[in-house]
């Protein structure tokens, strides 16, 4: 297939100075207007310090943050992924029950501010059940290797109530888009692909795990790239609990060293960083399913 060719057009021309111009009159009235002292050479110790007990480098502030982000996106997305895969096949489900339990579940939360889940999961979970369940004192008599994995797979123990109602509260949300995601990939399936599985004597199940959920799932795994970009930035709202990932550091910092733009530019450059790197995975495993189909 030939390659079309990309042409620079005045257009182009004219909204990239627009937007060096405005990135130059933000620069102008932060030096001149704001009277703002720059101080990236402090930044630094905040990226990556020297610890002198431990005699190695060790993550600042802001990577720890950043670590933070990618440990509960990574986990929101797989419980996530769970839930939508249940939820849709009950969404295309044959039952009635099934089918209004996984439409409740989809219009409860997608309709929901996500600002409003995290306070309620927040207040109930990190105040009520998790105490009920007795989740820090399980932790706590846990093997030692469990409990010196923790930190790094997802965060320290003093902190992990605040951190699995985060985890809930966006697999929850996370989930109920990913339910859409899967209910559409399988009714995507021709008709005559469900015909040809009840012909040969498969049940409902096995029609679904053999014929119709594999062909399914090489649709919906472009939407799920880009519902993990999107689960990346939706964490950021969890820093209104005390969560401490990238958003919920950078605030922290700024109240402390009144660097606002150098810390606000550099969350935003790590947030592009992370995005754009799955961006372009996704990209690379939709042209690898596009090639295999």
């Amino acid at each position: 297939m030939k390659r079309k060719t990309i042409r620079f057009t005045t257009l182009d021309a004219i909204i990239i100075g627009f937007g060096l111009t405005a990135i130059a009159l933000f620069l102008w009235r932060v030096e001149a207007t704001l009277d703002y002292t720059w101080r990236w050479n402090v930044l630094g110790q905040y990226l990556l310090r020297f610890d002198s007990d431990a005699g190695s480098w060790v993550p600042g502030l802001v990577t720890e943050g950043l670590l933070t982000t990618i440990r509960l996106s990574a986990w929101t997305m797989l419980f996530a992924t769970l839930i939508g895969m249940v939820m849709g096949l009950a969404r295309t489900a044959r039952g009635l029950l099934p089918r209004m339990l996984g439409r409740t579940y989809v219009e409860l939360v997608r309709n929901t501010p996500p600002l409003v889940l995290i306070f309620i999961f927040y207040f109930f979970l990190a105040d009520h059940l998790m105490t009920a369940l007795g989740v820090d004192e399980v932790i706590r008599a846990s093997p030692l290797w469990f409990r010196e994995l923790l930190p790094y797979v997802a965060t320290p123990i003093p902190r992990i109530s605040n951190f699995l109602a985060a985890l809930l509260t966006m697999a929850v949300y996370e989930g109920a888009f990913i339910t859409e995601h899967v209910r559409g990939g399988i009714q995507s399936i021709e008709r005559g692909q469900h015909e040809a599985a009840y012909a040969l004597g498969l049940t409902r199940w096995q029609q679904m795990r053999h014929v119709i959920l594999p062909q399914a799932l090489a649709r919906i795994v472009p939407p799920l790239a880009g519902q993990f970009i999107s689960t990346i930035k939706d964490t950021a709202i969890v820093s209104v609990i005390s969560v401490q990932e990238l958003t919920f550091q950078g605030m922290e910092l700024m109240a402390a060293t009144y660097m606002t733009f150098e810390i606000m530019i550099t969350v935003t450059v790590l947030y592009l960083l992370l995005t754009l790197t799955c961006s372009a995975l996704a990209r690379k495993l939709e042209l690898r399913l596009r090639n295999k189909s």
